[in-house]
């Protein structure tokens, strides 16, 4: 009997140890399993070519002229604006191209935001879904992406930050009337591909959150057009729309709606659970959207979620766990802090993406790993929202 008693408690001496030692090994091999599958990105590019080298600099000064200079760089004659310029970027996303038409009328060059804005207009479809991207010469990609629906809110955005409603109303019309007509009975539109560039069977914060914009932004075009009557309808999508994503994806507002709700105790803030966090959870923020107290801790805590261990952000909880940040997204939490008024923050996250650059002073997409630059460069959409955070430090963005 001594001799068992014995045995059981070097058993249960060991045995925690034990247990320790496999998950320890459990988890290594699941990380060299993960690095291996998902391997450091390395560049594409140094830059455009013939772009004379910058000196570095940690005064946002050289940041956003070098962010300008790439967006001319990029824009080519008949106002195509190129995601960047090498092999499977050297197209044009309406998404990018919006933001790259607001970033020219943030900063004054009204001109050169209509050429963008023009070649949008002649590729607008007659109905139905924006392609995910286009030709140089307004050519649809047939590389079997679907279209998307975001789209028909970024170019609302756009073309109403522009003031250019009265030049382009069959483009909002025909955008705005897209929104209502995706809306489905529970108030939302059904699944589409967003920014994160593949087929989705749920719908994303990535969708919706801009189609928001886009209908708030399309209720303001028609009011200051005077037509009441497109105004109302919009109205009235809007308010469905809102209601529907409060419930849906509130009050975390993760990547898809959450499975479950818990709810910790009368008086405390019920928790999401599932969904994951998302980066576009900041344009249901400023400067895209009013602010909401709700809204803004649901912006800080994914931010929280999703920087990475090399000081930027990744697009979201369930994208591949590499550690690689993606520039888009942390200029994009840069925006919205700047947006919200936390201007440390925004003055934070703007000098990682300036320490980041190439050595050529282009914005890449991705920083890996190593704290390398990775991916192509420069990439069209982190410039742009470089320029608005930039811009939003020094005065405050119009907010549809």
């Amino acid at each position: 009997m001594r001799e068992i008693m014995r045995e059981n408690r070097r058993r249960d001496v060991w045995f925690p140890y034990a247990v320790i030692a496999v998950l320890l090994a459990t988890l290594a091999a699941g990380t060299i399993s993960n690095l291996v599958r998902n391997p450091q990105p390395r560049l594409v590019a140094d830059g455009l070519p013939g772009r004379p080298h910058a000196q570095s600099s940690l005064e946002h000064d050289d940041l956003l002229r070098h962010a300008l200079t790439d967006l001319d760089g990029l824009t080519l004659p008949n106002g195509a604006t190129l995601a960047g310029w090498n092999g499977p970027w050297r197209y044009v996303w309406p998404r990018d191209a919006s933001f790259v038409a607001v970033a020219r009328c943030a900063v004054g060059q009204h001109d050169k935001a209509l050429d963008v804005l023009s070649f949008l207009d002649r590729v607008r479809p007659a109905a139905g879904r924006w392609q995910a991207r286009y030709t140089s010469t307004g050519d649809k990609v047939d590389d079997g992406r679907e279209p998307q629906l975001d789209a028909s809110g970024w170019v609302l955005w756009a073309t109403w930050f522009c003031r250019a409603g009265d030049r382009y109303w069959e483009l909002v019309e025909e955008s705005a009337d897209q929104i209502v007509r995706e809306l489905g009975p529970d108030g939302l539109p059904g699944p589409s591909p967003d920014y994160w560039e593949r087929s989705e069977k749920e719908l994303t914060i990535g969708t919706v959150a801009p189609l928001l914009t886009g209908l708030r932004s399309a209720v303001r075009i028609a009011t200051e057009q005077n037509r009441p009557a497109a105004a109302t309808r919009w109205q009235e999508a809007l308010d469905k729309l809102s209601a529907a994503t409060d419930r849906a994806f509130g009050p975390d507002y993760p990547r898809t709606p959450a499975r479950a709700t818990s709810f910790v105790e009368p008086g405390v803030e019920p928790v999401g659970l599932g969904g994951g966090a998302d980066a576009f959870v900041t344009v249901l923020g400023p400067p895209f959207a009013p602010a909401r107290d709700v809204v803004s801790t649901a912006i800080d805590h994914a931010h929280g979620v999703l920087t990475q261990p090399n000081g930027g952000v990744t697009p979201g909880e369930s994208w591949r766990a590499d550690g690689v940040s993606w520039t888009p997204q942390t200029a994009l939490f840069a925006l919205s802090a700047a947006a919200r008024g936390d201007h440390s923050g925004a003055e934070a996250l703007l000098t990682w993406l300036d320490q980041h650059r190439t050595s050529t002073g282009a914005l890449p997409e991705k920083v890996n790993r190593d704290l390398e630059p990775a991916g192509e460069a420069p990439l069209a959409w982190t410039a742009a929202l470089v320029v608005l955070a930039d811009t939003a430090l020094q005065n405050p963005l119009p907010i549809p």
